[in-house]
C-alpha cells in the first residue's frame, strides 16, 4: 500500500499527538489507572496475533523468520545488548577491508608492478561495489527483511575475498574488490537494524557500536598486515584473513531475531513482530508496552491518511514531503561532512603516508596501528555518553578536535623529512585527527538511522549508504592526484580542513537533537518547518554559550537546553 503521510488529516494528526502528549505527561502509575483498559484490549489483541502467527505461516514466513535459532534471556535488555553486538561486527568487514588493503598495496605494487591509476583503483573498487550494494539494499530489505540482507552480505565479502586471496592477475583483484563492495554496502542497513531493535534511551550507544567494529576492524587489519609481513606472498594471507570476520557475522546472524518495526511497518505482521518485541523488551514495564503501541498506532496512522494514494514509488516522497525531504538532506550532508575531512583516504593510504615522511616500508605498516589505534580509542567516548550527551553536543565538540588534528597534519608537512619533528608533529596530528573523527563518526551512523520515517527508513539508508560510498569513491580515487596538487599541506589543512571549518558552521544551525526520543516521536521534530529549527538551535546554541561563560559545562554537555 502506498502511504503519503503529508495528507494526513488534522484530527488524526491530533489524535497521534495526543496520544504521544499523553504518555509523556502522565507518570506510570497514572497511566495504568487512566489508559488500563484502553491498553489491555489492544494487548489482548496482539497476543491473540502474536499466538496466530505461530501457527499460521507461509513457506516465505518459515524462510525468513525461522531460518537459525532461537534465544531468549531473562533480562531482556541482555538480548538487545547481544543483538547489537553480533550485528554490530558487520563494522568489522568495511575496517578490516581499509587497513588489509592498506598493508598489501605495499606487496602488490611489487607483485604486479602496479602503475598509480592501478594502485588507486584496487583501493576505489570497494567503495564502487559499495554503491552497487547500497542500491540493491532497498528492494533486498523490502523483500528479504534486515536479517536475511545481513547474511546476503557475508555471501557478497566471502565470495569477494577469497578471489581477492587467489587472484593472479590484476583484473581478478578488480573483481574481487568489486565483490567486497557489494557486501559492505549490502550490510550499511545494520546500524538501522540495530536502532530500530534497541530502547530509546540507549539507542545511540548501542548504533555507535557499529563504527567501534569498523574502528577495531582496522586494528586488526593493521596487526594481521604486520604479523604476516615477512612471509612470502603475505599480500594473499593478509586479503584472505578477512574471511573471517563475514564467517563471524554470517553466523551470528543466524542467532538473531528480525526488526520488529520492519515486520510492522512493510510486512504488516503485528502477531509476529509483538513475539520478537518480547524477547528484546521486558513488558513489565509500562513504557515498552506504550512504544509498541505507539509503533502499531503511527503506522495506522499513516496507511489511512494514504490509503487514497495510488503512487508504487514511495521515495518520491523525499521530494514531495517536507518531513521526508528535511530526513534525507539532513542525513546526506552528514554523510557528507564525515568523507569529505579525509578520514577513508588517509585510512587506505595510511602505509604510504607513514612512508612518505621517513618510515621505511616495514616501520610504516607497524607505525600505521598508531592511525588505527586512535580511531578505536575515540569511538569509545561516543559508545558510553552518546545518549547522555546528545548528538548535537557530540557533533560540535569533535569537529574542531580533528580540525587541531589536521593543523598538526599540515604543519609537519613543512618539516624536513629528516628532521625528528616532522615524525613528532605528523604523529600528533594523526592521533588527534583520528581519535576525534572516532568520536565523530559514530554519529554519522547513528543519526541516519534515526531520522527517516519508518516506512522509508530502508530508502533512506539506501541513499545515505550510497552518498557514503560515492563520497569515499571520490576521495579515494583522486586522492594521489589531489596530494600531488594541492600539496600536502593545502590537502589535509586547507581542504579538508576547510570542509571541517564549514561543516561546524552548519552544524551550530541545523543538526537535531534525537536522543530520548523514540523514532515515531522524531516525526514530531522533522515537521517543524527548517526555519523554525534553525531558530530553535540558534536559541540552543546561545543558552550553551551563556552556560559556558558561568562555568555550567555539565548542562551543555547534558543538552539541557534543546527547545524541541
Amino acid at each position: 500500500m502506498s502511504v503519503n503521510p503529508q495528507s494526513e488529516t488534522k484530527s488524526q494528526k491530533s489524535e497521534s499527538s495526543s496520544f504521544s502528549d499523553l504518555n509523556k505527561k502522565l507518570d506510570q502509575e497514572e497511566q495504568l489507572a487512566g489508559l488500563a483498559p484502553e491498553i489491555q484490549a489492544k494487548f489482548d489483541e496482539f497476543e491473540q496475533l502474536a499466538e496466530e502467527s505461530k501457527h499460521n505461516k507461509t513457506l516465505w514466513d518459515r524462510i525468513l523468520l525461522d531460518t537459525g535459532f532461537k534465544v531468549s534471556f531473562k533480562n531482556k535488555l541482555h538480548m538487545t545488548y547481544m543483538l547489537a553486538a553480533f550485528a554490530s561486527i558487520g563494522g568489522m568487514l568495511s575496517g578490516a577491508d581499509q587497513s588489509l588493503i592498506s598493508g598489501a598495496t605495499v606487496f602488490l605494487e611489487d607483485d604486479f608492478h602496479l602503475t598509480s591509476h592501478e594502485q588507486s583503483l584496487i583501493s576505489s573498487l570497494v567503495p564502487i561495489g559499495a554503491i552497487a550494494g547500497a542500491i540493491m539494499l532497498s528492494p533486498l530489505n523490502q523483500l528479504f527483511g534486515r536479517r536475511f540482507s545481513i547474511m546476503i552480505s557475508c555471501v557478497a565479502y566471502t565470495i569477494g575475498g577469497i578471489i581477492c586471496a587467489a587472484a593472479q592477475t590484476v583484473h581478478q583483484l578488480y573483481t574481487g574488490r568489486f565483490f567486497i563492495g557489494i557486501g559492505i554496502g549490502l550490510e550499511s542497513i545494520i546500524p538501522a537494524y540495530v536502532s530500530e531493535c534497541s530502547p530509546r534511551d540507549i539507542r545511540g550507544n548501542l548504533t555507535s557500536l557499529f563504527q567501534f567494529n569498523i574502528a577495531l576492524g582496522e586494528v586488526f587489519g593493521y596487526a594481521i598486515a604486520a604479523m604476516f609481513y615477512d612471509l612470502k606472498g603475505a599480500w594473499r594471507y593478509i586479503l584472505g584473513s578477512s574471511l573471517f570476520f563475514s564467517t563471524l557475522l554470517l553466523t551470528g546472524m543466524f542467532f538473531l531475531p528480525e526488526s520488529p518495526r520492519y515486520l510492522v511497518v512493510i510486512q504488516k505482521k503485528t502477531g509476529a513482530a509483538y513475539r520478537i518485541w518480547k524477547t528484546l523488551r521486558n513488558m513489565d514495564d509500562l513504557d515498552n508496552k506504550l512504544e509498541f503501541l505507539e509503533l502499531v498506532e503511527s503506522t495506522r496512522f499513516t496507511e489511512q491518511s494514504g490509503s487514497h494514494d495510488t503512487r508504487k514509488h514511495l521515495w518520491m516522497d523525499f521530494f514531495t514531503v517536507p518531513r521526508a525531504r528535511r530526513s534525507i538532506i539532513y542525513a546526506f550532508i552528514m554523510i557528507f561532512l564525515g568523507q569529505f575531512t579525509g578520514v577513508n583516504a588517509v585510512m587506505y593510504y595510511m602505509s604510504t603516508l607513514m612512508a612518505s615522511i621517513g618510515f621505511n616500508t616495514k616501520n610504516s605498516v607497524f607505525m600505521s596501528l598508531v592511525g588505527g589505534g586512535s580511531l578505536l580509542l575515540g569511538t569509545i567516548p561516543a559508545i558510553l555518553w552518546m545518549d547522555k550527551c546528545g548528538r548535537r553536543f557530540w557533533c560540535n565538540f569533535c569537529l574542531p578536535g580533528f580540525f587541531v588534528g589536521l593543523i598538526f597534519l599540515g604543519v609537519s608537512y613543512q618539516v624536513p623529512i629528516t628532521a625528528p619533528a616532522a615524525k613528532g608533529l605528523y604523529l600528533t596530528g594523526v592521533i588527534l585527527y583520528m581519535g576525534f573523527f572516532g568520536s565523530y563518526s559514530t554519529a554519522t551512523w547513528v543519526v541516519p538511522t534515526e531520522v527517516f520515517p519508518n516506512y522509508l527508513r530502508s530508502y533512506g539508508m539506501t541513499v545515505s549508504s550510497g552518498g557514503l560510498f560515492l563520497w569515499s569513491f571520490v576521495i579515494t580515487y583522486n586522492f594521489n592526484d589531489m596530494f600531488d596538487k594541492f600539496t600536502k599541506t593545502g590537502l589535509t589543512l586547507g581542504f579538508y580542513g576547510g570542509i571541517a571549518v564549514l561543516g561546524f558552521i552548519y552544524q551550530i544551525m541545523f543538526v537535531v537533537e534525537t536522543k530520548g526520543k523514540t523514532l515515531e516521536e522524531l516525526d514530531d521534530v522533522f515537521s517543524m518547518p527548517t526555519k523554525k529549527l534553525i531558530a530553535l538551535n540558534l536559541k540552543s546554541t546561545k543558552k550553551d554559550f551563556e552556560c559556558i561563560a558561568h562555568g555550567r559545562f555539565k548542562e551543555v554537555a547534558q543538552g539541557t537546553h534543546i527547545y524541541y
